[in-house]
């Protein structure tokens, strides 16, 4: 079966989010999204291991015998996260600090194993390069935004990359309140993530309940 290319890579933006709709690999997004920097870091990290990973699984993927499959694909997703950390290592060690064991942890990320299984097992290898960044971005999209809203609602700067800061502090005196830490803490994360996840889903499904309606109108009035 054909496989329509843009669909394929704008699905995992909104409409099949690997956060938004299936709440896939939330623990990075809990645990990196103290900065922005962070946040993008690890975004950089889970898009480099899910296109390398999708790719290699597609290109192997008959050769593979049924029984063995996930451990397979484990073993070639393992492989490119020690890529990846060995990276980090020698030329973003600050970043390699800030994001800890969650970088190793990436081979245990459910959207990257998940997609392997799903998408990458069933389809060629530009199929699933394009699904694996689609995912990625909207895996990005997703930890950028609560990344964001933390750090903003927690020290009311916006942490670009290294001593590059957007002072958001004169909003925050102009309304004469103050960054609380609370959302820089787990709790604060999962209330955060929980608000993002709600508005998004709202903004989806007005959407939808708004193009059904025009489709309603228009066959009443055809």
């Amino acid at each position: 079966m054909k496989v329509n290319q843009k669909q394929n890579f704008l699905k995992g933006l909104i409409k099949e989010n690997p956060v938004f709709v299936y709440v896939l690999g939330i623990c990075s997004i809990l645990a990196v999204t103290k900065t922005l920097e962070s946040g993008i870091g690890m975004s950089m990290a889970v898009i480099f291991v899910l296109f390398f990973s999708n790719v290699v699984i597609a290109l192997i993927k008959n050769i593979v015998p049924n029984d063995i499959r996930i451990p397979v694909y484990i073993i070639v997703i393992t492989t490119f996260v020690s890529i990846v950390e060995l990276i980090m290592q020698a030329y973003l060690p600050d970043l390699f600090d800030q994001l800890g064991v969650f970088v190793a942890l990436i081979a245990v990320n459910c959207i990257i194993l998940g997609r392997a299984e799903a998408f990458a097992s069933k389809n060629n290898v530009l199929s699933s390069a394009i699904d694996a960044l689609g995912m990625g971005l909207g895996y990005t999209i997703a930890i950028c935004l609560v990344s964001i809203f933390r750090e903003v609602l927690g020290t009311g700067v916006i942490t670009i990359w290294g001593n590059a800061k957007i002072n958001l502090m004169p909003v925050f005196d102009f309304f004469h309140v103050q960054p609380s830490t609370f959302f820089t803490n787990n709790v604060g994360a999962f209330i955060v993530l929980g608000i993002v996840i709600g508005v998004v889903n709202a903004i989806v499904f007005a959407i939808k309940d708004k193009k059904e309606k025009a489709k309603k109108e228009v066959k009443a009035n055809g």
